[in-house]
């Protein structure tokens, strides 16, 4: 494994306007639907010298769901999906974090979207790192994971002549984070 530089450690937090927190999910079985959350802010805590130590935890505003289409995000933020009234924020919480190979992770935490906490393990790609034009140290995430909807209580569905189903319930979300490293006092 890769011992990462000593200048990594420290907070990190998302840059809300240059990260993608999106999902994907099959509509009538035969095409998929993309959308993601335009409001999202979130922390990484980077230990270098033991990277299990480091932290994440991201916070998703439901309200700002965005697919493209109006009539369907209204949907979605109604108790058939999200609740956002109820619910307003998912959270991910990490609980692990583990260098798998060079500039891969895993990131073991808690997922909670309405009222039901579940565990994932997120794999993680790091992108690099490099100061942006006005001296800020900005550092790039990607990655990917499936989920069951169903397991966190998002169940609405609706039934085709064909047998199968309107929504999947297999989602998969997708990262692209760009985290900005706090300033050195």
């Amino acid at each position: 494994m890769t011992k990462l530089e000593p200048s990594y450690a420290g907070t990190w937090r998302l840059d809300p306007t240059h990260t993608r927190i999106g999902f994907s999910a099959r509509h009538a079985m035969v095409t998929k639907v993309r959308g993601a959350f335009n409001e999202v802010e979130g922390v990484i805590n980077v230990d270098v010298e033991d990277i299990s130590k480091s932290g994440v935890e991201i916070t998703i505003k439901v309200a700002s769901v965005d697919t493209r289409n109006a009539d369907r995000d209204k949907h979605l933020r109604t108790n058939d999906f999200f609740d956002a009234p109820t619910y307003p924020n998912i959270v991910f919480r990490s609980t692990r974090i583990d260098q798998v190979e060079e500039n891969s992770f895993i990131v073991n935490g808690e997922l909670t979207i309405k009222d039901t906490t579940r565990e994932v393990a997120v794999p993680i790609e790091f992108t690099g790192v490099e100061t942006d034009p006005y001296g800020n140290l900005r550092a790039g995430f990607e990655g990917s994971r499936r989920i069951d909807r169903r397991e966190f209580g998002v169940n609405w569905n609706q039934l085709l002549d064909s047998g199968g189903v309107l929504v999947s319930e297999r989602v998969l979300l997708e990262f692209e984070i760009s985290a900005v490293k706090d300033a050195q006092a």
